[in-house]
């Protein structure tokens, strides 16, 4: 498996990472990144130059990578202990070759704000079918080819392929990833997943991403 990050610093993105190669469930880590790393990355990470963009950093992290399958992951995302078994099992089941799996949402933060924007966010995964990005995204390679990957957009990348994918081939995986919960914190527990709601709405109702990215922030 490669593990595909998003970054606009390296050094941060590929430490949340490097768990995964420890437990030898990952093979390399492929940090995209608009500009080059202030320093020589360690075994199993590369660093690859990409536009600036989450959707187009991912999709050249994803060109770069080697693994038969992909783990994508957002810089200030790091998933939990939990995470290595419940990769291998969800990779080793034959049924999941044309399906993808995403985590629960954890936050960083003990606040009580921080429950509720994880229990609606998961809400949102599991009954409307939409993960974000920051609860990751697992899935084999030439089936994320198929789907022509994540579209080259500033925002709603996440949201525009897992709709591709549809309920039936979305799973849940046994595990969390814990997200920095700065952005929470900075705009409120209550304004934040305001704003997040609107950006989607306005996606929805078909305003350029461009436009939304300079509402979300």
């Amino acid at each position: 498996m490669s593990v595909v990050v998003p970054a606009l610093d390296a050094e941060i993105a590929f430490a949340r990472a490097l768990p995964l190669i420890d437990d030898d469930i990952a093979a390399e880590i492929v940090v995209a990144v608009p500009r080059s790393a202030a320093s020589q990355p360690p075994p199993g990470v590369r660093i690859v130059a990409a536009p600036q963009g989450r959707g187009s950093q991912l999709r050249a992290g994803a060109r770069a990578a080697t693994g038969e399958w992909l783990l994508f992951l957002h810089a200030d995302t790091q998933p939990d202990a939990a995470a290595p078994e419940a990769i291998r099992r969800f990779i080793l089941d034959p049924a999941n070759r044309e399906r993808a799996g995403y985590f629960r949402l954890r936050l960083d933060d003990p606040a009580p704000g921080a429950r509720r924007v994880e229990m609606l966010a998961n809400w949102r995964a599991r009954i409307l079918a939409l993960p974000y990005g920051d609860q990751g995204l697992l899935i084999r390679r030439a089936f994320y080819e198929e789907l022509d990957g994540h579209p080259p957009l500033p925002i709603m990348e996440d949201v525009a392929l897992v709709r591709r994918l549809g309920r039936e081939r979305l799973a849940r995986l046994d595990a969390a990833a814990v997200t920095s919960a700065a952005r929470y914190a900075r705009d409120g527990y209550w304004l934040r997943p305001l704003r997040n709601l609107f950006c989607l709405a306005l996606y929805f109702l078909g305003v350029p991403p461009a436009r939304i990215a300079k509402i979300y922030g």
